[in-house]
């Protein structure tokens, strides 16, 4: 926790140095260095000793690491009594106070939590409006904002710690079964599922294992996948499981927890990656209907796709208008064996056909540049060369071989190029190619909530040391998300409703115009609201029911709690 006064920065010290992130500069002290064997490099040890001060840039705010290095620095004879800053950002907080009240939320996190339920909220809320999931840092967010923790005390990093430990993965279970518990499961709903993964390079994690992230880079990873309502625009519930597992062969856990949740009519929306005949044959024995994108341009597809070429691209009656593509439907079986007729709605867009032309002829003209410079060398061919080129080596197979030149095989260029611009989604019910690429395309939801994910909420990666604090972070961060996704829905309804595209009704910056709405202790100690609220205020708070006069009302209320708090 930061004190309420101001220090000199140690100027004296080698070891002082500042660091920017998203919520302000921090100072940092390195106290020692520690050598790895494994990497043979020492590695600093550092820690925070304060928060700059950005109208005097001589002087920081300490914490308590500070008094630990520093015993002998100067302190202010006298300093404020207030642990509550004079000026509380009440705007986003109150938002998300009401969403929280929509969901139940504070009820259910009071019967699973007790006590500290407040804190879990507001480190909810912390994540949401910092983009930051730092537990160091949740004390200045704190100082600055109205809180939901009883009393609205102010928590420090440590206490922050020990609660993040005392978390059990049995509350996060406990809290997902009571969430999918109050839906109506004999309703028809599809359910858009998705994974991502997140660096995880602190402490001894057991989930934490060597993994093949998006970078390309094999490092210590965490899975985490979420199951959302693409009907109700709500997460369901969420898996983490170890970085080494790929997605294909973890979709069908999650199908048996689904069914454990009581979902029977559902169907699951899927992206390529969980493409395989295995997942499809189990989907089909418990009963699931299913949207998935095919992975790649497999030679089955080819063909349903060169049957039909020619037959509907320019055609109005099968244009798509909304996503500006052609689609069309075949019927036919997903493999030999099948006992069923799958659908196989097939799309052709002009743009994406141009785009992939280009790939496709950009990669060719690479692939001949580098076999030119090769010519008359012992060149090793790479084997993906083979497809487009017949290679012409002296002395093939010979130890004095070398590679002398090489003719394009352009029937299978063109075959390739013929395929540009083509996309299939095979669907187990019967429906149009509209209302199938409808289903797929609302997969954008999930995908919007992943990056809001680690962007949004600050989880690319995890800085947690033990395993207990991860599966905390995991959960606070799936209800993080709940509560996130309703400010992003309720924002995309306004627009679509009043058919203007503002840019201010994106979540990250209608949260910034929302933290505008301030509250000032005046000279009578009571917090009252700075200014009027903005017309552009009001526009966001209106996709939530709230107005100019509701926001007056709840400040007047939280002046006056906060009052009879200190007094």
């Amino acid at each position: 926790m930061y004190m309420d006064f101001k220090v000199r920065i140690p100027a004296d010290h080698g070891g002082v140095s500042k660091k920017s992130i998203k919520s302000g500069v921090y100072i940092y002290y390195s106290f020692g260095r520690i050598y790895k064997p494994d990497k043979k490099y020492n590695s600093p040890q550092t820690t925070t000793i304060g928060k700059w001060c950005e109208d005097d840039p001589e002087m920081m705010y300490p914490n308590q690491n500070f008094f630990k290095f520093f015993p002998d620095a100067e302190f202010p004879e006298e300093k404020r009594n207030s642990v509550r800053s004079g000026c509380l950002k009440l705007g986003a907080f109150l938002v998300i106070r009401k969403i929280i009240a929509g969901y139940h939320l504070d009820e259910r996190m009071d019967a699973l939590i007790g006590k500290d339920s407040g804190l879990f909220l507001d480190l909810c809320a912390y994540s949401i409006i910092t983009e930051n999931n730092t537990g160091q840092y949740y004390p200045d967010y704190a100082y600055n904002h109205p809180l939901f923790t009883q009393k609205m005390k102010v928590y420090s990093d440590t206490k922050v710690s020990d609660f993040l430990r005392d978390i059990t993965r049995d509350q996060s279970l406990a809290f997902q079964e009571e969430w999918n518990e109050s839906r109506d499961h004999r309703e028809k709903i599809y359910i858009s599922y998705d994974s991502t993964n997140k660096d995880c390079q602190a402490g001894d994690i057991e989930l934490a294992e060597i993994g093949h992230p998006k970078d390309g880079q094999d490092k210590p990873v965490i899975n985490y996948s979420i199951a959302y309502d693409r009907d109700n625009s709500e997460p369901l519930f969420y898996e983490d499981y170890p970085g080494s597992i790929v997605d294909v062969s973890q979709l069908q856990y999650m199908l048996e927890k689904a069914k454990g949740y009581g979902y029977r009519n559902v169907g699951f929306i899927l992206d390529r990656g969980y493409f395989s005949k295995k997942n499809i044959h189990f989907m089909d024995s418990c009963g699931y209907e299913f949207v998935i994108m095919v992975k790649g341009m497999k030679k089955f597809v080819k063909g349903l796709v060169l049957q039909v070429k020619g037959s509907f691209e320019d055609k109005r009656q099968y244009s798509i208008r909304r996503y500006q593509v052609s689609g069309t439907t075949v019927k036919a079986r997903l493999y030999e064996a099948d006992e069923k007729e799958r659908y196989f709605h097939i799309y052709f867009s002009e743009k994406k056909r141009t785009a992939e032309r280009e790939t496709v002829e950009s990669k060719i003209d690479r692939f001949a540049d580098t076999l030119k410079k090769h010519e008359g060398t012992q060149y090793k061919v790479p084997e993906n060369f083979n497809q487009y080129f017949d290679l012409i080596y002296y002395h093939e197979g010979q130890p004095d071989e070398k590679f002398m030149c090489a003719n394009e095989r352009t029937d299978v260029i063109d075959r390739e190029i013929d395929l540009c611009g083509y996309f299939v989604i095979i669907t187990s019910e019967k429906m149009t190619a509209e209302e199938a690429l409808d289903l797929y395309k609302s997969r954008d939801a999930s995908e919007k909530l992943f990056r809001g994910d680690k962007s949004y909420l600050g989880n690319h990666s995890y800085g947690t040391q033990t395993a207990e604090a991860t599966h905390a972070k995991i959960f606070i961060e799936f209800v993080a998300l709940i509560i996130r996704n309703r400010i992003y829905t309720s924002l995309r309804d306004r627009v679509e409703r009043s058919k203007k595209k503002q840019n201010y009704m994106t979540v990250p910056a209608a949260i910034r115009e929302l933290e505008k709405i301030e509250m000032i202790r005046q000279p009578d100690g009571t917090y009252r609201l700075d200014h009027a609220v903005s017309a552009t205020q009001k526009e966001i708070l209106s996709a939530f029911q709230m107005s100019a006069e509701s926001i007056r009302e709840q400040a007047r209320a939280i002046g006056d709690d906060i009052q009879k708090l200190e007094a």
